[in-house]
């Protein structure tokens, strides 16, 4: 059996934010028994599981995973570039009119 690691605690951050939620019961009393038995404050391991659950969530949509045959197509895209169309010419043209960079 694994260990429990506080991820949370590393964060040399202060704890300044409240989430307040509520939840079902049965669910509660689970997140309960498994904090118990990884011996932490039921908050703690809240916060550490919603944390693990965010972070690959975000790395998730971060990354891009391509099989095999995209990936040749997207490196051979970015090698041997299409000529830019008409309407990709204007988008650019109508973009460096009213954008404005600082």
């Amino acid at each position: 059996m694994e260990s429990f690691h506080d991820e949370i605690r590393e964060i040399e951050e202060r704890s300044s934010e409240r989430m307040n939620f509520r939840t079902k019961p049965r669910i509660k009393k689970a997140i309960q028994q498994a904090a118990a038995l990884a011996g932490v404050d039921d908050s703690v391991f809240t916060m550490n599981a919603a944390y693990k659950a965010a972070m690959e969530t975000i790395e998730a949509h971060e990354r891009t995973m391509l099989r095999p045959v995209d990936h040749a197509v997207f490196f051979a895209a970015i090698d041997n570039p299409p000529e830019p169309t008409a309407r990709l010419r204007a988008s650019f043209d109508r973009y460096g009119k009213t954008v404005v960079s600082r």
